[in-house]
């Protein structure tokens, strides 16, 4: 059994803050374990370290991650599917000599874990309407179409994947679209309404003005929220924010100059560094 279990907020390519985190914690990894929150890359001054560093540490088994809505574009772009942003600094990932490691690494890692029999973890959350168990089954499906053995298996989802429709949850669904509304709300969601339907526009902070209708997810009883703590990252605004008792976000928001984040299981304690870099 590790000594302390750690999840650390949306690195994004942030691999001096990472590494001046690590330091903070005084992480041992061959004691402690580390659970990334998904979006390993994208925007930070280096992304290719990151990603090196973190594959390292999970194939030695002294962590794991969840994808993020940038890790999933990551691959679309390393397949041809989309064309890297500027702003999206992944281009020296998809050009590396070791790309094809990376990117096959990637696609293998899960949307959903239990870093213990109470904690569940996915990138942006999880919606009211779906408990635990149903979200480690339905994340399973994306998994195993984006892992396939066979690129072309995964290829075909991830042209597909790009889409704010369906925006709400059926047991009916099936196909890509299926597989895009499950995607979508554990690696986009931010706003739901109280049957769970997404709304998408939305980036801003609690206190500013939101659709009519339309309220963080976590502001709706949750059933995952029942039977666990739901831990999530990728609402920078939100600044590692402690929802309740059993919702925890953990994005810091270090790639826009503020501070990556790691949350203690075993106490619930948060610990901070500030972004060494400003990019």
């Amino acid at each position: 059994m590790p000594r302390y279990n750690y999840v650390i907020g949306d690195v994004q390519g942030c691999f001096e803050a990472l590494k001046a985190l690590l330091k903070s914690i005084q992480f041992d990894p061959d004691q402690d374990f580390i659970w990334f929150a998904g979006d390993l890359v994208a925007r930070g001054e280096n992304s290719i370290g990151a990603l090196r560093f973190i594959k390292k540490l999970v194939e030695r088994g002294s962590a794991a991650t969840v994808l993020g809505n940038h890790d999933l574009t990551l691959l679309a772009c390393a397949r041809g599917l989309k064309s890297v942003k500027d702003k999206d600094r992944t281009r020296d990932v998809i050009d590396a000599i070791d790309s094809d490691d990376l990117i096959d690494w990637l696609r293998k890692q899960p949307l959903c874990l239990f870093p213990n029999e109470q904690t569940i973890l996915t990138h942006a959350g999880i919606p009211c309407i779906w408990t635990a168990e149903q979200t480690a089954t339905l994340a399973k499906e994306v998994e195993a179409v984006i892992g396939h053995e066979d690129f072309a298996v995964m290829d075909a989802f991830l042209q597909e994947m790009y889409g704010t429709q369906p925006d709400v949850w059926s047991d009916e669904l099936n196909g890509n679209a299926r597989l895009r509304c499950i995607t979508n709300y554990l690696t986009r969601m931010r706003l739901t309404n109280a049957e769970g339907r997404l709304e998408f526009s939305f980036k801003d902070a609690l206190d500013d003005p939101m659709p009519e209708g339309f309220q963080p997810w976590f502001e709706f009883d949750s059933k995952a929220a029942e039977t666990h703590q739901v831990i999530f990252g990728h609402w920078a605004a939100l600044q590692g924010r402690t929802i309740n008792p059993h919702i925890q976000n953990v994005d810091g928001g270090c790639v826009w100059g503020n501070q990556l984040l790691a949350y203690r299981l075993e106490d619930q304690e948060l610990f901070a560094v500030d972004n060494p870099v400003m990019n």
